[in-house]
């Protein structure tokens, strides 16, 4: 399963709102190949569901992620963090066994 924290729940319900977002829409969670340590992670929102795609709701949020994506973000928190040492959505990903110094990509 992939979870939400309390604040990013609060910022996508934000983000949904300001972008006239329907209730059809969910977060689409995924990975690629790229970034400094070999992965990086993809988040955008969505209306379509493919066959292969794994569904969650946490909080309220229904989170889509695809089949190969899940493999590794099993485990997964979203976050949101709005500090001064950085504002923006962050993975807590217990399958990682190293990440960039921006956060933004992964290796396992």
């Amino acid at each position: 399963m992939i979870t939400v924290s309390e604040k990013a729940k609060k910022r996508i319900t934000g983000l949904m709102s300001e972008g006239n977002y329907g209730s059809q829409h969910f977060l689409r969670v995924g990975v690629e190949g790229g970034g400094c340590s070999g992965l990086s992670y993809k988040l955008d929102f969505d209306n379509t569901t493919r066959p292969d795609d794994k569904v969650f709701e946490d909080k309220g949020v229904k989170i889509v992620c695809d089949k190969k994506s899940f493999l590794y973000l099993v485990g997964t928190e979203l976050d949101f963090s709005d500090g001064l040492n950085g504002k923006g959505f962050q993975f807590i990903n217990p399958n990682a066994t190293r990440t960039c110094s921006c956060g933004e990509s992964f290796a396992v």
